[in-house]
């Protein structure tokens, strides 16, 4: 058997308290493998176990690993030797995160939460952090990264994980740009809805309605709506300036949704315009029409003020 390759290792450990949820959390949203409480013993079993056939792109990513006070055979000098075993015998890329944070903090999460401390189950939690501090004192002066959560919200601590620990890309949120009918229900998951209802509705015009937002005759008739060139520029800078904060925030999809009364025309044509518009901006949105091969009906559409009327 071939050895195994090498692998970017994050041991991320720490407080009760401080985060180590929060971190590994957002570490997987980023592309990471993650194990949490692995019992020591196993790590190196799980370094040489294949991953999946066909699967083969997963033994590319980097392999966090949560480790604390609970973990079965905890003993945190034995830790660091491991670690270092790793790098010298394995040729691995070892790192190790620990997440710190004041006393008085974490009793304040710890009454807040009403949960009890784990080293402290009969006890005040103040006794069990000064344990946890003795047991783990050796893994946070060697930690290559340390971490202070006293003053981090949920938010913070996640854009600082970001931060440290994003590779290529992998952390930003993945894209949707999506274009729906209102006439058939808003969809439940739309961080961001756009209305397309006032434009010209393409679906009175007998040569279009059984086209799609796709057809360039379609595409002309919308862009000939004297509201259409100045809102839906707007739009785009507003989703270009938006879409960057919702990656800060921590959010791992962002689906933005363009509605029509039947979601073949008008927010078809907006959708791939938009899409376009970020992809050049250095996005990577999918587009998805969840509407435009629904059959056109009459009765779900609507003549809005001053549009043309039915043909006849």
């Amino acid at each position: 058997m071939s050895a195994p390759t090498p692998k970017t290792i994050l041991l991320v450990s720490g407080l009760s308290g401080a985060g180590k949820t929060t971190a590994l959390k957002t570490l997987e949203d980023m592309g990471w493998e993650v194990v949490d409480n692995l019992p020591l013993l196993l790590l190196e079993r799980l370094l040489d176990t294949p991953v999946p056939a066909g699967h083969e792109e997963l033994d590319d990513r980097p392999l966090a690993l949560g480790i604390d006070a609970r973990t079965r055979g905890f003993d945190a000098q034995a830790i660091v030797q491991r670690i270092k075993a790793l790098r010298t015998r394995r040729g691995h890329d070892v790192e190790t995160l620990f997440l710190d944070c004041s006393d008085m903090e974490l009793e304040r999460r710890f009454a807040e939460t009403r949960r009890r401390h784990p080293l402290a189950s009969d006890r005040p939690a103040a006794h069990g952090l000064a344990r946890e501090r003795e047991l783990t004192d050796p893994l946070r002066r060697w930690a290559t990264h340390v971490i202070d959560t006293t003053s981090l919200t949920s938010n913070g601590l996640q854009q600082e994980i970001r931060n440290r620990f994003s590779r290529d890309g992998l952390s930003a949120p993945t894209l949707t740009i999506m274009s729906f009918g209102f006439s058939r229900g808003v969809p439940l998951n739309a961080d961001l809805v756009f209305d397309m209802r006032f434009l010209r509705n393409p679906h009175w015009e007998a040569d279009l309605r059984p086209h799609t937002g796709l057809d360039p005759g379609v595409a002309a008739y919308i862009i000939e709506d004297p509201a259409y060139e100045d809102t839906v520029h707007r739009i785009e800078e507003l989703l270009a300036l938006l879409i960057p904060r919702y990656e800060e925030s921590g959010k791992s999809y962002v689906t933005v949704a363009f509605g029509c009364t039947g979601g073949r025309h008008r927010s078809v044509h907006v959708a791939e315009r938009v899409a376009k518009y970020l992809q050049d901006a250095g996005f990577s949105p999918t587009v998805s029409h969840r509407n435009m091969e629904s059959a056109p009906q009459d009765s779900l559409e609507k003549r809005e003020p001053g549009g043309p009327k039915a043909k006849s």
